[in-house]
């Protein structure tokens, strides 16, 4: 192991605004790691988020002789206020590590709204593709300018995202109309399901089958492997398989923890997320790609969907979108997509 990477030589590499965010939780002696952070994510404990992300903090402490470590919290460690909060506290040092969708980063990072624009992919390795390539790049930089570290193969997958209302099936863009649709807080999301015809709700992953059983909400959307994840199999009937949209899971550091690292240390995080996010990806393909039938079994009604109706009452905030996150960023998506979305 290379002798840079000790107590002395991180916290003396760190800028002096970061410094005291380094202070290990505990001593080598105790168990822990010399370099100890935290890691969060909002999947639950049983999720391939979850574990591939323990595996590499694992491998990162192997190979670092036990002096890197993190310890990984599934559900943001139900922290009030869940990604949201949790972005502030990577943004301010109070976690170091963190994993969050594109259109809940853009309160920070605008430009990475475009990860989330409906119908832009058509499949999920096609959007891994355009992340690791100069659309991904890009978002990267911009993640810079705000403090944020973002990783050049470091988005883990969600999926393609489908709807699953409670009580009548979701075909045609009318059937949207006054459904109190569940989202995640962003901006781009709010936006898709008005101009839809919905009403759009804010909830929480974690709070997601309670909105749904209570009647709070009359539908949500989101990968399937998040239906069979978060049970949501209990409380909704059917399943319109619309592909809307594509979501990841973008891994994060705290820019001033990450730029105080030893280049070593850097080399082994950058080259073990890579692998992690690889075989999370293969997961969650898998998973996505199985649950139809398995759901199916559970009671769950599917329609496939014909895609062009929803387009084109899109067309507008298609237009209004490209102005916001701009040309450069619009132009780099149609490329990766190969789509013209307006």
């Amino acid at each position: 192991m290379p002798k840079a990477i000790t107590r002395r030589s991180f916290l003396a590499g760190a800028t002096a605004g970061s410094a005291s965010l380094f202070i290990p939780r505990g001593s080598a002696a105790q168990g822990r790691a010399q370099m100890h952070f935290t890691q969060y994510h909002n999947q639950t404990a049983d999720s391939s988020l979850h574990k591939r992300l323990t595996e590499m903090w694992g491998a990162v402490r192997t190979e670092t002789g036990g002096k890197v470590g993190a310890d990984v919290f599934a559900l943001n460690n139900n922290v009030a206020g869940s990604d949201p909060t949790a972005l502030k506290m990577l943004m301010s040092g109070e976690i170091q590590f963190f994993t969050l969708m594109g259109g809940i980063l853009g309160a920070a990072v605008p430009v990475a709204e475009v990860q989330q624009v409906p119908f832009a992919f058509r499949t999920a390795p096609q959007a891994h593709q355009a992340m690791d390539g100069p659309l991904g790049a890009y978002i990267v930089q911009e993640m810079a300018a705000k403090g944020i570290h973002g990783f050049s193969v470091g988005a883990f997958d969600n999926g393609m995202r489908q709807m699953t209302p409670v009580a009548k099936p979701i075909v045609v863009p009318a059937d949207l109309a006054g459904v109190k649709m569940r989202v995640p807080a962003g901006a781009m999301f709010d936006d898709m399901f008005r101009t839809l015809g919905c009403v759009p709700v804010t909830v929480n992953s974690i709070d997601i089958h309670a909105a749904l059983k209570s009647g709070k909400v009359d539908a949500q959307e989101n990968p399937l492997a998040l239906v069979d994840g978060f049970k949501l199999y209990e409380v909704v009937k059917y399943v319109s398989m619309t592909n809307h949209m594509w979501s990841g899971f973008n891994q994060m550091a705290h820019l001033p923890t990450w730029q105080g690292l030893p280049a070593d240390v850097r080399q082994v995080i950058d080259r073990n997320i890579a692998k992690a996010v690889r075989a999370q990806r293969a997961d969650q393909e898998a998973a996505n790609g199985s649950l139809r039938a398995e759901l199916t079994k559970r009671g769950l009604i599917f329609n496939d969907v014909d895609q062009a109706p929803f387009r084109k009452q899109l067309s507008g905030f298609y237009k209004t979108w490209k102005d916001k996150l701009g040309t450069k960023a619009w132009a780099l998506l149609e490329q990766a997509s190969g789509t013209s979305l307006t």
